[in-house]
């Protein structure tokens, strides 16, 4: 279990690293030589986060259907029209798969910029501002350089760096609001660290059990300074659980054409030992987020605790993605693991302890070198190759074949044809038109797993014909003919 450390701003008095307030002709206190510091950095991680995204974008390097879901969702909420995804299923309404209605923030911006840059340059500013507050709180508990230390590690954190790599994903919007709430339980200002928690309901299903996390932890800090400020975080902790409880049990079986909650089986089902599945991954996994992130140091903060919902529900599901440090899962512990590190670097500076007092006083600049070190083998090394920065023939080819596809007509497609078409045609997963014989055909046929691509969509719509009408690289368009 971790040990209490206390957040309480330290004496600075005599620590030659952190600044005095700087204060003008009259006595007033002006911002510090390092005000602007966060904002910086959070520049600087949106540049890169930006061209890492945008740049697998412009390769056809998506790795999965997501990209494309989210854009369908967001155009619909553009249009002022339910969030339909036809890529889950003709008609199907989003909410009955995952509850995150928070996407419709962005419906203004795409309307604008109908295209799935938008949502990656989004998910970028998002990441980005996240290092606002990590490195604000960094700062002011541990002195300007430590504290641009850790916005450093933490931007450059492997969590991030693969959330910014896999196209684009809901939990974007979550990072910064808890990011934002820890800073304010930091500072024990607890109503902000409770506001800035609650909106998280509304990003995905699962994360009331952090919003429940979150106020726990509240009320354990805050019952020393305020009863009612206890009294209002278990409050909120009791509506975090009920907020899950009622989306899982009622919202979405609401809005899900099989009456049900789909991920259930996620859990559920397994193919051996249950949670015991994987269990060197998993373990693996907890090593990668608690020593090159914080070099073990967190768990002496109780702020780890709001980690274990998700940690929790990923490592009892027999799902083998969920389990890994690839993919999107890992993006919101990250500030959580950071600022429980920062919690914990608070209290360890002031400790009687002589060899923690020298860990902790060298831990920033230790983990901002290793989070620099292993960004030579994460997404943000594409930054150092040119390749990043040109759009391949390759790709131009293929896009100009999918430009063959006229607006607002209906397209089957598999993975990488689907991002240049679902800002202006209607998409459906291969496969999986449920009865629909859509007017194309967009195949990634690279990999020459379809032998007879005639032949193929002849399977898929016995009663229509399609030929080819062009291709590109691998990629193949084909038409459906008029009957008779």
């Amino acid at each position: 279990m971790p040990t209490p450390a206390t957040s309480a701003t330290p004496d600075t008095s005599s620590d030659p690293h952190i600044s005095a307030p700087v204060t003008g002709p009259e006595g007033h206190a002006r911002p510090g030589p390092g005000r602007r510091d966060p904002w910086l950095l959070a520049v600087a991680l949106f540049v890169g986060y930006a061209i890492v995204s945008v740049g697998r974008y412009r390769h056809l390097g998506q790795r999965s259907w997501d990209l494309g879901i989210f854009e369908q969702v967001i155009r619909s909420y553009a249009h002022l029209q339910a969030p339909i995804a036809d890529l889950k299923g003709p008609g199907f309404n989003i909410l009955g798969d995952h509850f995150s209605p928070v996407t419709v923030l962005l419906a203004p911006f795409y309307r604008v910029f109908p295209s799935p840059v938008t949502l990656l340059v989004a998910q970028a500013v998002l990441f980005a501002l996240s290092a606002v507050p990590v490195t604000r709180a960094a700062a002011r508990l541990l002195g300007r350089w430590r504290g641009l230390a850790i916005g450093v590690a933490y931007g450059l954190s492997w969590g991030l760096q693969q959330a910014v790599d896999f196209d684009f994903h809901e939990i974007c919007f979550a990072v910064p609001l808890i990011a934002f709430s820890l800073e304010a339980l930091l500072a024990r200002r607890w109503r902000g660290a409770l506001l800035w928690a609650l909106p998280l309901v509304l990003v995905k299903e699962d994360l009331g059990m952090t919003v429940a996390a979150i106020g726990v932890v509240v009320a354990l800090r805050a019952r020393q300074d305020s009863a009612r400020a206890a009294r209002y975080a278990m409050g909120v902790a009791v509506f975090g659980v009920a907020a899950v409880a009622v989306t899982l049990v009622l919202v979405i079986p609401s809005f899900n054409s099989g009456g049900t909650y789909d991920y259930w089986n996620k859990v559920s089902e397994s193919g051996g030992g249950g949670p015991f599945d994987g269990l060197d991954t998993k373990l693996r996994t907890l090593g990668w987020l608690l020593v090159p992130t914080t070099g073990l140091l967190a768990i002496r903060s109780p702020l780890l605790l709001i980690a274990l919902p998700t940690v929790g529900w990923r490592f009892v599901s027999s799902y083998a993605q969920y389990w890994g440090t690839d993919w999107h899962y890992n993006a919101v512990l990250m500030p959580v693991v950071t600022l429980a590190l920062v919690d914990a670097l608070s209290a360890a500076r002031h400790s009687t302890r002589a060899w923690l007092r020298s860990y902790a006083e060298h831990l920033p600049a230790a983990v901002a070198a290793a989070s620099v070190a292993l960004t030579t083998s994460l997404p943000l090394a594409a930054l150092t190759e040119s390749e990043i920065y040109r759009k391949p023939a390759r790709v131009t080819a293929v896009e100009r074949l999918l430009a063959q596809v006229p607006d607002d007509a209906s397209v089957e497609a598999n993975i990488a044809p689907i991002s240049r078409l679902t800002s202006r045609c209607r998409v459906f997963w291969i496969s999986n038109t449920r009865g629909i014989d859509p007017d194309y055909i967009a195949l990634d046929n690279s990999r020459k797993r379809y032998r007879d691509v005639e032949a193929y969509a002849r399977e898929l719509h016995p009663d229509a014909r399609y030929i080819v009408t062009g291709t590109a690289y691998g990629f193949v368009l084909l038409e459906r003919q008029p009957s008779g």
